[in-house]
C-alpha cells in the first residue's frame, strides 16, 4: 500500500515475504498467488508492496537471467503487488529445523556477503515500479558479536566502502538508487543506535544507512525520540523501517509469567533477551538461557520474538505494540517523514504457541491482513493519506 504522508512524501508500506519458506523462483511465485495476492484482497487495496526475502541461490538465478527478473515484475504487477525493498539479511535455509546464530552468516568480513548483497540491489533496480523514488534492502548489523577481532572489522569497513561504490555504480547503470541499510539487533556488533554510530559513522550517507527494527528497538530499551535523534545528529539515514513487536514480561518472576514465556522458548531463531535497571541493560543469548535462571527478574523483561502487531498474547505478557506506535508518531507524524520504506515483519507465525499459530494458508492470509490494518489505521492516525490512485489501477491490469 502507498500512503502520502503531508509533505507530499510516497511511503511505502509492505510486508515481508520471509514468513513464507520459498528458495527457488517458482516458490517465489508461487507465494504470491497463495498469500501476497489474498492478503492485498483482504484488504481492499488496489496496491500491496511485499518486501521480498530472496535467498542466495534465488538471487544467483534471477541475477544471470534477465528475463527472470523481467517475469517476477510482471508476476507482481497482475497480482496488484509491487516491491521498493528487499530483505537481504538471511542468506539462505531460513526456515530449516534450526536456524540460530546461523542466519548471521556470512557477516560482512566475509566477501560473500558483499557480492549477495549488490546481486540483491541488482535485481531490485530491475524490479521496482517506474514511478519508485528509490528502492531500499536491508542486511545484518556486520556479524554477531563474537568472534570479531580487528582483522574482521577493517575487511567489514572496506567492503562497505565498496559497497557505496558498487551501488552509485548500478544507479549511473540503471538510473534507479538503491540504499542499503544496516539492522542493529541484540547480541550482535551493533545491537543499538549508540553501536551503528560507533560502527558505521563516516559512511556514504547516500547509499547507506540504518534498516531500524522496532522489536530490536525496544528489546534494548531504546527511547525511540532520543534513537531517532541520535541518527539524524550523526547523519545515519534511516532508509527502512521493520515494523515489528516484541514480548514483554512486566514481572518475570511471577509464576504465570514464566509459564507463559516458556510457551514462546522454539529451536528455530535465536530469542535474545533482554531487562533494564537504571539505565542499563543486560541480557541473555535466548529466551532458555533467561528462564534458566541466567537474567535478573527485578525488572520487566523483554523478548526478541517478533510477535503480531495486531493482537496481545494471553496475560500476564504483553506486546510491545504501544513502544511501536510511538515510533511511527515520531517518524511519520511530523512536518516531515523521516522514512519512506515501512515493511511489517512478523516471521515467526509457524513457531508461535500452537495454540497461536495459523492452522492454513487461509488462517497466515488473515493473520498478515490484520497487521497491515494495524499499520494502516495508525498511519491514518497520523495524517497520513492512503494513495490508490487510478494510475496504480491501470498499471496493474495493462
Amino acid at each position: 500500500m502507498r500512503f502520502r504522508h503531508t509533505d507530499g512524501t510516497t511511503v511505502h508500506l509492505a510486508y515481508c515475504s520471509n514468513v513464507h519458506q520459498a528458495e527457488d523462483i517458482d516458490g517465489v511465485v508461487d507465494q504470491l498467488s497463495d498469500y501476497a495476492e489474498p492478503v492485498r484482497r483482504s484488504l481492499g487495496a488496489d496496491l500491496l508492496g511485499i518486501g521480498l526475502w530472496l535467498a542466495r541461490d534465488v538471487v544467483t538465478e534471477l541475477s544471470a537471467r534477465p528475463e527472470a527478473v523481467r517475469r517476477l515484475r510482471t508476476e507482481l504487477t497482475a497480482r496488484g503487488l509491487e516491491t521498493v525493498t528487499l530483505n537481504a539479511f538471511p542468506y539462505g535455509g531460513f526456515h530449516r529445523e534450526v536456524v540460530k546464530k546461523d542466519v548471521y552468516r556470512p557477516d560482512w568480513a566475509d566477501p560473500a556477503r558483499l557480492r549477495y548483497t549488490v546481486d540483491c540491489a541488482r535485481v531490485l533496480a530491475g524490479l521496482l515500479p517506474d514511478d519508485a523514488r528509490r528502492g531500499s534492502v536491508s542486511t545484518l548489523p556486520l556479524a554477531w558479536r563474537t568472534p570479531w577481532p580487528p582483522a574482521q572489522r577493517d575487511a567489514a569497513r572496506l567492503a562497505l566502502d565498496r559497497l557505496a561504490a558498487d551501488l552509485g555504480e548500478l544507479e549511473r547503470e540503471t538510473g534507479r538508487a538503491i540504499r542499503v541499510g544496516f539492522e542493529p539487533e541484540p547480541g550482535c556488533v551493533v545491537e543499538n543506535t549508540v553501536q551503528a554510530i560507533r560502527e558505521l559513522g563516516g559512511v556514504d550517507p547516500e547509499r547507506l544507512g540504518i534498516c531500524l527494527d522496532t522489536c530490536h528497538l525496544a528489546v534494548q530499551f531504546e527511547e525511540p525520540a532520543q534513537a531517532l535523534s541520535r541518527l539524524a545528529t550523526a547523519g545515519l539515514p534511516i532508509v527502512k523501517v521493520q515494523a515489528s513487536s516484541a514480548l514483554q514480561a512486566e514481572d518475570p518472576a511471577d509464576p504465570e509469567a514464566r509459564r507463559a514465556l516458556a510457551r514462546f522458548v522454539e529451536p528455530r531463531f535465536l530469542h535474545q533477551t533482554r531487562t533494564a535497571r537504571h539505565g542499563t541493560v543486560t541480557g541473555v543469548d535466548d529466551l532458555p538461557d533467561a528462564l534458566a535462571g541466567g537474567l535478573d527478574t527485578d525488572s520487566a523483561w523483554r523478548v526478541h520474538f517478533h510477535a503480531p502487531l495486531h493482537a496481545e498474547p494471553e496475560p500476564p505478557l504483553r506486546t510491545t505494540a504501544p513502544e511501536l506506535a510511538v515510533t511511527l508518531a515520531e517518524l511519520l507524524g511530523s512536518p516531515q517523514a523521516v522514512c519512506d520504506h515501512i515493511e511489517v515483519e512478523t516471521y515467526t507465525w509457524s513457531v508461535l504457541p500452537e495454540h497461536l499459530r495459523p492452522r492454513d494458508a487461509e488462517g497466515l492470509v488473515a493473520g498478515l491482513a490484520a497487521e497491515l490494518a494495524w499499520i494502516r489505521d495508525r498511519f491514518q492516525a497520523l495524517g497520513l493519506a492512503l494513495d490508490q490512485s487510478a494510475h496504480f489501477r491501470k498499471e496493474r491490469v495493462s
